[in-house]
Order: C-alpha cells, then sequence, then structure tokens
C-alpha cells in the first residue's frame, strides 16, 4: 500500500534498486584476467590456492583486506528519510 504522493510498490522499486546498484559495484570490482603468483603491492606470494579461488587476484589476502577496508560505499540516501538526512 502506497501513501502519499508515491504509487503502489515504490518501496520494494528503491530497495531493489538499492541492492541492484550495489551488486553492479561490487562487479567492477572483482578482479579479470589471470592472476599473479607475487602480490603487486607488497611483492609476497600468492598462494596457489587463493589464485584458484579468485581468478584474476592480482594481490595476497592482507593487503586485500586493507584495500577492502579503504572502500567507501555510496551515501545515496534512497529513502528519504528525515532521520537519515540528519546524519
Amino acid at each position: 500500500m502506497a501513501g502519499g504522493w508515491s504509487r503502489d510498490g515504490a518501496v520494494q522499486d528503491q530497495i531493489d534498486d538499492t541492492v541492484s546498484d550495489a551488486v553492479s559495484a561490487a562487479r567492477a570490482r572483482m578482479p579479470r584476467g589471470p592472476s599473479a603468483e607475487y602480490c603487486d603491492e607488497c611483492a609476497e606470494p600468492i598462494p596457489e590456492k587463493r589464485r584458484e579461488a579468485v581468478p584474476g587476484v592480482r594481490t595476497c589476502v592482507a593487503c586485500q583486506s586493507g584495500r577492502d577496508s579503504a572502500v567507501r560505499h555510496s551515501a545515496i540516501n534512497r529513502r528519504g528519510s528525515k532521520d537519515s538526512q540528519l546524519r
């Protein structure tokens, strides 16, 4: 049930769009091409199991963990609630 000026299903459309954007962003960050034998950042060898598990990997686990913690996620507020806009 929609309220106000929104149509039925508008909230679900917003949720679907948010999930779709997150999936697209994650896929864009995935490595492509041949895996490196040595980490591009620290030159440590990348274990064979990691290269098999993640095709196209270019960094070791430690360096990738550092990269992942530095990734900033989108701050788009699709819901438009006043509480989230005040933060």
